[in-house]
């Protein structure tokens, strides 16, 4: 069973009848109207914003779109890439923002461990989930974010108690069919000591379509989270979303996020460590085609002394496509020791490509070491002709290139599947170019 956009779009009748069809907790129905409030309040954003000046949105008609409705229309789940080849802890999938499907390993479900639907957590784990859903992310920040907090459905939890540790890795898979809306919320809540591998992905979506989502990692004291994020939408998916995770006292996070697909992409994802001594690696795969624009907005936000992050992305640009990245460090007075760095480099396969970095500090502490730095060029033609000399077509050398660009990336990824699959993705889309 899958779901179809409603005809009704996103009107207060459709609203209406969303609220009256979930039946869910009091808290949560308050929390959505409150939500749906701002979103009527709310316009869209405007060039005029400093954070939306380099993203053009005049041809998203959010009225085109609405709330995913009931549909008895089989669909096909698309291929997961990140799973290939992997013995997995568990897997839970959603289609057109409706979950189909969660399996989670009895050894860690005796263990306590929750995995799959929070729509299926609402009535047994109400309590867990009003302490913690939208704790991190900032529904009021903009209209897209209000209306992902009033209408998310088909979300997905991964809860792992006190001291837990989750051998294998889970899958998430998150896909569209056809033309259609997801409204996905993804919420995982690792508690004092406990460890887990996520590998989340995206894909389907060749039609118009649109992703309204948000990500929360609340990483709790000592805790360990290995976050895979990877998007692959198809190409007339408008992806809209914010990513926040929120580090405890000497809690670790490795978050990875591949983009690759969708017309165009604004994310926000932001990190904040907010407990003495936690550290947070973020890795960043990006590549482009055609006419896409993808734009990563990401902060540091260092509140507590002792802590580490570390930010690496990579781009690469083909065709008339751009890439927006907008990095910010920042430290407040109380996070003194702070080690703060990010980088953003760009590869540009054609002249026609666009790659927009613009790193930033923001310091209100004076014990502090924080770099940045931003690099963007072409393919080296001698390298090109190097390769050809020894047999290479100028579509392999440029693809080997391209493999050496990300492989500082790849090398902090410690997991193969991960590693293999992105690099397999990347190498299917590079094309001849002059």
């Amino acid at each position: 069973m899958t779901q179809a956009i409603s005809t009704t779009g996103f009107t207060t009748e459709a609203f209406a009848a969303f609220l009256a069809s979930r039946q869910e907790p009091t808290w949560l129905t308050e929390q959505r109207r409150e939500a749906w409030m701002r979103f009527n309040e709310l316009a869209l954003p405007a060039r005029t914003e400093e954070e939306w000046m380099r993203t053009d949105i005049r041809l998203f008609q959010l009225n085109k779109f609405g709330l995913p409705a009931d549909s008895s229309t089989e669909s096909t789940v698309p291929e997961a890439l990140l799973s290939k080849g992997v013995e997995l802890a568990g897997q839970a999938t959603t289609v057109n923002s409706r979950p189909v499907g969660a399996s989670l390993a009895e050894k860690y479900r005796k263990q306590g461990v929750l995995f799959g639907s929070l729509d299926g957590f609402l009535q047994d784990d109400g309590n867990l989930l009003r302490r913690n859903l939208f704790h991190a992310v900032d529904s009021t920040v903009d209209k897209f974010a209000s209306l992902h907090a009033a209408c998310w459905s088909g979300g997905s939890l991964l809860y792992v108690p006190k001291g837990v540790s989750i051998e294998e890795p889970l899958h998430l898979l998150t896909a569209l069919a056809g033309g259609a809306v997801d409204l996905n919320h993804t919420l995982v809540i690792l508690e004092e000591g406990a460890q887990a591998t996520l590998l989340a992905e995206t894909a389907g979506g060749d039609g118009p379509g649109l992703h309204c989502g948000a990500i929360e990692l609340l990483v709790g004291p000592g805790a360990k989270l290995r976050y895979v994020n990877l998007q692959n939408w198809g190409g007339g998916v408008w992806h809209f979303a914010h990513q926040k995770a929120l580090l405890d006292r000497d809690a670790r996070l490795q978050w990875t996020i591949g983009a690759l697909g969708s017309r165009l992409a604004k994310v926000n994802q932001h990190v904040a460590l907010v407990g003495a001594r936690a550290a947070a690696q973020v890795n960043g795969v990006m590549f482009t085609e055609g006419k896409q624009h993808l734009s990563y907005h990401t902060q540091q936000h260092h509140q507590a002394p002792s802590c580490k992050s570390d930010l690496l992305y990579k781009g690469a640009l083909q065709d008339h496509s751009r890439v927006v990245w907008r990095g910010m460090i920042k430290v407040d007075h109380e996070a003194q020791k702070t080690d703060g760095y990010q980088r953003d480099d760009n590869l540009i396969l054609s002249e026609h490509a666009r790659a927009d970095s613009i790193p930033g500090l923001e310091i209100q502490a004076d014990d502090v070491r924080c770099t940045h730095g931003a690099t963007a060029g072409r393919v080296d033609d001698d390298q090109v002709f190097y390769a050809r000399c020894r047999g290479l077509t100028r579509q392999e050398a440029i693809r080997m290139i391209v493999a050496g660009f990300f492989q500082q990336v790849f090398d902090r990824i410690t997991i193969e599947s991960v590693r293999d699959a992105l690099g397999e993705a990347i190498g299917r889309r590079i094309r001849e170019y002059d």
